[in-house]
């Protein structure tokens, strides 16, 4: 009998993040000296965020139920989304605080005086309707679903995530008669990784079709008149990705640089995008597999995805003071806490909502009465840069919390954790389709 191949690495050119890294590379040349060709490739970016969405509700769905059908008791579900909650509470407050406080500090549309009577409000006048009808009511009954088959076709992340944990409640109670069915959906989550596996491949073709449809319709030179303030957002980001959540980490007992090399082909994949949910289900494998309780996967990255978004939260308080600024609109400390709670809520309100930064921002802005919406038509030309900085902080910011929370409900493996965030391979397959990972990955 012959003795098995030694395992040897995939070469560099066939890694995924390499190959994104490329693409985008690629994507922005072709924007950039042929426009008109480049905007054409939209559909190739919107393609594959359709198929990343396709799998999203059974990713979710299988994680969520057969998590719960594992745990020992049924209270540790209301204890890990307490602290989700909690944590997501904490934190998202504290990048609204940032925003405001970096937006007093730098002042980015201070001396632009621009008079607010000039601006066209044609183009936000979208965004704004949206606002205008978003409540939390609303949202709050938004999450049930009208029917079971209604959760998986709405695309509403969190409507998916209410009927698997009832559902997983119910198969905990049911006992061993409802052990067939846990063993069926335990066997199902394979092949739908491995469908998510298959759709990763079209990754290097959905960035490029993305990045390139962005430089080739609003040009690198668009950023020129408020580089400024997407300059500010971005380093107020990595502000908060560094200090705020950088600690948070190192509390827990992990670097967030770590972290970020670990999630490196993720973080690629959501530049390129401008969208996290197209790294959402590679997110929850990989959390899976750096040590992470499946449950507390299956609880934290969806719920995260809509109450945790701090690169957002970030974005509506900067934005919003910028357009103050801008507009020789003071704003008294009052006015601005007072901003800052609206943004609380807002930011919740527009979970799901397509465009929901600038959809937020509209929200915020209209029920403060001093801030002129008509301000909005500053800074859309650029916030599709933008929103490429909000996705990147709000995928890591449910990245640490996932880890979080799991340490906290000590549902982590810190042994596992410690080895995959100090593996180099990014989980990349060797030549015989063996991993080179540690941990608990789904097969």
């Amino acid at each position: 009998m012959s003795s098995p191949r030694p395992e040897t690495a995939t070469p560099f050119y066939r890694q995924t993040y390499v190959q994104v890294l490329v693409a985008i590379a690629l994507g922005a040349l072709l924007g950039h000296y042929s426009p008109a060709f480049a905007e054409s490739l939209k559909p190739l970016g919107d393609a594959f965020i359709k198929l990343v969405k396709m799998v999203i509700a059974p990713v979710i769905f299988l994680t969520v139920v057969t998590g719960i059908a594992g745990m020992p008791h049924l209270n540790a579900v209301g204890r890990v989304v307490f602290k989700a909650m909690a944590y997501f509470l904490v934190f998202s407050t504290l990048a609204l605080v940032v925003g405001l406080i970096v937006a007093n500090v730098v002042q980015p549309g201070a001396g632009l005086d621009v008079d607010a009577a000039t601006l066209s409000t044609k183009e936000i006048a979208n965004y704004a309707s949206k606002a205008h009808d978003m409540t939390l009511t609303g949202f709050l009954l938004d999450i049930i679903p009208d029917t079971v088959v209604g959760a998986f076709t709405s695309g509403n992340i969190l409507q998916v995530l209410l009927f698997a944990v009832l559902f997983g409640i119910s198969l905990t109670l049911a006992g061993e008669r409802a052990r067939p069915v846990v063993d069926f959906f335990d066997a199902l989550t394979t092949p739908v990784f491995r469908l998510v596996h298959l759709l990763m491949k079209a990754a290097p073709i959905g960035a490029f079709g993305a990045i390139a449809f962005t430089i080739g319709r609003y040009g690198i030179g668009s950023l020129s008149n408020l580089l400024y303030l997407v300059a500010t957002f971005y380093l107020t980001s990595l502000l908060f990705v560094v200090v705020v959540l950088g600690t948070m980490a190192r509390i827990a007992g992990f670097s967030i640089f770590r972290l970020l090399r670990y999630l490196k082909s993720e973080l690629l994949l959501v530049l390129g995008t401008s969208s996290s949910e197209a790294a959402l289900p590679s997110l929850m494998e990989k959390m899976e597999r750096a040590g992470c309780d499946k449950s507390v996967v299956g609880l934290v990255v969806p719920t995260g995805y809509s109450f945790n978004l701090d690169g957002t939260n970030i974005y509506m308080t900067l934005a919003a003071l910028f357009i103050a600024q801008a507009t020789n609109t003071p704003l008294s400390l009052g006015e601005q806490i007072a901003l800052l709670l609206v943004a609380m809520v807002s930011s919740k309100g527009a979970a799901g909502v397509t465009g929901a930064g600038f959809v937020t921002l509209a929200a915020t802005l209209s029920v403060v009465p001093s801030l002129p919406v008509a301000g909005m038509a500053l800074i859309l030309g650029i916030d599709r840069f933008m929103s490429e900085c909000r996705s990147l902080t709000n995928f890591i910011g449910n990245a640490v919390a996932t880890i979080v929370v799991a340490r906290w409900e000590g549902a982590l493996d810190r042994g596992t954790l410690a080895a995959t965030l100090a593996d180099r391979t990014d989980g990349v397959q060797t030549s015989n389709g063996t991993s080179l990972n540690h941990g608990n990955a789904t097969p």
